[in-house]
């Protein structure tokens, strides 16, 4: 545990490490940001694969949510729109006229951690979310849990309600396997489980529909480069400035199964996302801006990809989406593995 800043009314921020034989990473309470992952290659040679700054008061001027946790909804909510039992909420518009990412959210919020909970590998964080946070209702407290294993990252999301809401969490991770600060992720190989993804508009809001990936840029049933059709004329494509979309994935039964697996040829670093969630969003980092990270290293456009676990994107404007509804009394859970491995 070290200090990593402190906040403007004067609150310190501490930074803590985790460790396994073969994974190390770090994790500061304000926005429970993973700031750093470090991974072997094929030839045991270590690199820190995710985006991040080296400061606090980077991260207090940053919009790009690196390795923060996401919620209370992670995503979109078209026109910040939320009905519960009749009647409707509306919650922060941050993003134009819709909700993005909880609006003022969790990624801004200072994080507790349960100091009991710290071993070498595992540490677990709890957040007060109050009644009325940007426009949501109910008293929710968070807890979520990062452990390190041999090859593995959990992370396990647990929550509870006083009155019935919406939750949507997940984890805002940019990766490289080539190393943060490489200048591409075009190249890495990408595989999702999925059969169709959540189409959207022009505002990134899904339509309803529930789009076959066959026949399309967004077929990543077999492993495809990211770059392969990035830049193919197609409509979802200019929708999202390239892949920022929600795929369906084929495993829909709250078990934990594999959702998506990425290799990145020259280092050969392999990751897996194992997730209890029925969507993924993959994310090809086209916003960023060439703004400069850790190590004074330049975070360009696609130099970051992210694979985010989630219930679907406005949900609650889709009743024909799983529901994101946790009632009083209720318990939501959430589990996410990013497993990693090498391959010649």
């Amino acid at each position: 545990m070290k200090n990593f800043g402190t906040l403007p009314d004067g609150t310190p921020v501490k930074i803590f490490t985790l460790k396994s034989s073969t994974l190390k990473m770090s994790v500061t309470e304000f926005g429970g940001r993973i700031v750093t992952l470090k991974v072997p290659d094929r030839h045991g040679t270590v690199a820190d694969i995710t985006l991040g700054y080296d400061t606090l008061d980077d991260y207090l001027k940053e919009t790009a949510y690196f390795g923060a946790l996401i919620g209370r909804y992670g995503n979109r909510i078209g026109n910040g729109k939320v009905v519960l039992n009749d009647h409707r909420y509306q919650v922060t518009q941050n993003e134009g006229n819709n909700t993005l990412h909880g609006g003022s959210g969790y990624h801004n919020s200072l994080w507790q951690v349960d100091e009991q909970s710290i071993t070498d590998h595992s540490l677990q964080l709890s957040l007060h979310d109050p009644d009325g946070k940007d426009g949501f209702p109910g008293n929710v407290d968070i807890k979520v849990r990062y452990t390190l294993s041999d090859t593995d990252l959990r992370i396990d999301y647990h929550a509870t309600t006083d009155q019935d809401t919406v939750i949507n969490m997940t984890s805002h991770g940019y990766f490289n396997l080539a190393g943060a600060g490489h200048p591409s992720i075009l190249d890495h190989q990408l595989t999702l489980h999925a059969d169709r993804f959540t189409a959207i508009n022009k505002e990134l809001i899904p339509t309803g529909e529930l789009s076959f990936v066959a026949n399309t840029p967004f077929d990543f049933r077999q492993p495809q480069r990211i770059g392969e059709r990035i830049d193919q004329v197609d409509e979802q494509l200019k929708n999202g400035f390239g892949y920022d979309h929600n795929w369906v994935l084929n495993n829909q039964d709250g078990q934990l199964a594999l959702a998506a697996e990425v290799y990145e040829s020259t280092t050969g670093r392999v990751m897996q996302v194992l997730t209890t969630e029925p969507g993924i969003q993959f994310y090809s980092g086209n916003h960023l801006n060439g703004m400069i990270g850790k190590a004074a290293q330049r975070y360009i456009r696609r130099s970051g990809f992210c694979l985010e676990t989630q219930h679907y994107p406005d949900s609650p404007n889709h009743p024909q989406f799983p529901s994101t509804i946790l009632k009083a009394g209720d318990v939501y859970k959430s589990t996410t593995i990013y497993r990693f491995a090498t391959k010649n």
